[in-house]
């Protein structure tokens, strides 16, 4: 793939706070690849629209099957596709599977799509792309796997917020944003997901 390669990048996997939310009592890589074995039943009826949208934009499609997984365990905790309720706004803040951003004061993006749809895996990819390819002009000295780690953190907080490999996930939920989507990635790229 364009953007390197999922499972040549290095990572912890989740943190003890992100393990919680299914109660295992561990963390690291372990713990992210049970959450993807965990949402891999419900990933399945997304999995042909998946490999599309990875294949149109050079993604692997492992890798938006484990930003699924993180931001709404493959729809499971969408309230009518919309997740990431904030109660200062009285609203949600992210729509569909891979929970774009719709905050004015965040993303700001508008969602496209149904929360299921492929025109919404189309939108949230390109997003991903973006940040990744911000990630390579920020630092350009990283290499391939680097920046695609970078701009999956970027995706989860804005590339504004990366600014080393090694705080890669300083500001990102959990501190494990990339972390534990790598190690999800390299999960479903290890079962089905290869592209």
């Amino acid at each position: 793939m364009s953007y390197g390669q999922i499972r040549l990048v290095e990572t912890s996997g989740a943190s003890g706070a992100t393990s919680q939310q299914d109660n295992l009592g561990y963390s690291g890589v372990k713990a992210s690849h049970k959450m993807a074995e965990i949402d891999s039943g419900r990933m399945s009826k997304y999995k042909s629209k998946i490999n599309k949208v990875g294949q149109s934009y050079g993604i692997e499609p492992a890798l938006i099957a484990a930003i699924i997984s993180r931001e709404s365990r493959a729809g499971n905790q969408l309230k009518d596709g919309w997740g990431d309720w904030n109660p200062q706004r009285q609203a949600y803040n992210a729509w569909g599977l891979m929970q774009v951003d719709v905050n004015p004061n965040g993303g700001g993006h508008t969602a496209v799509g149904g929360w299921d749809s492929e025109d919404h895996l189309r939108q949230a990819t390109g997003i991903l792309v973006t940040f990744i390819e911000r990630i390579r002009t920020k630092f350009p000295g990283w290499s391939k796997e680097k920046q695609l780690k970078g701009g999956i953190a970027a995706y989860n907080m804005g590339d504004k917020n990366v600014h080393s490999y090694e705080g890669v996930d300083e500001n990102t939920t959990g501190r494990d944003y990339s972390n534990d989507v790598t190690a999800r990635a390299q999960w479903y790229r290890d079962n089905g997901y290869s592209g």
